[in-house]
């Protein structure tokens, strides 16, 4: 099922502010509605919700897959090539440890950058409308609901003294 989506650009925060509160009015939830802006404003400048991440998951799966991976890459060679040297054991641990720390804080590393992508839903498939003019300095409030719901939410924002209107569509 696709939703539509809808685009508000506000100049003023107090603005944004009041959309928020007339969407919440109208039934929206938080989850069907987003503020956009370019300008770091602190969390719940707007009265929003406050963003839920999920980013601290990334390293731990990360780092569990770095350790396996490592683990077996460390036993596997030493098993595969049974080089006995002075009658030391074929399984060493020093050299297994040291192989394991590198593996694990590199899969840390690269799932905490696959996460941050993620989280921060670079991939624009993500995103429902989008309009250049958020990086210029407007505020947008973006609403992400079915079709029947969006006209509705065209009025709040027009209503509530939105600059400008744009659609975009997201698939489910």
């Amino acid at each position: 099922m696709a939703k539509r989506s809808v685009l508000g650009l506000f100049l003023d925060v107090d603005v944004v502010a009041d959309t928020l509160d007339a969407l919440k009015a109208e039934g929206y939830t938080t989850e069907e509605y987003d503020v956009l802006t370019g300008t770091p404003y602190p969390e719940g400048t707007f009265g929003e919700a406050e963003s839920v991440h999920k980013l601290f998951r990334w390293p731990l799966l990360g780092a569990a897959c770095g350790f396996i991976v490592a683990i077996m890459l460390t036993t596997g060679t030493q098993l595969a090539y049974p080089l006995v040297t002075g009658g030391k054991p074929i399984l060493s641990i020093p050299p297994i440890t040291i192989i394991t720390y590198e593996g694990t804080m590199l899969g840390a590393i690269l799932f905490t950058i696959i996460g941050i992508i993620w989280e921060s839903r670079l991939p624009r498939i993500f995103m429902g409308a989008y309009d250049t003019r958020i990086t210029e300095g407007y505020i947008g409030v973006t609403v992400t609901t079915e079709e029947g719901r969006i006209a509705r939410a065209e009025e709040v924002l027009r209503g509530s003294g939105a600059e400008d209107i744009t659609r975009g569509w997201e698939n489910d």
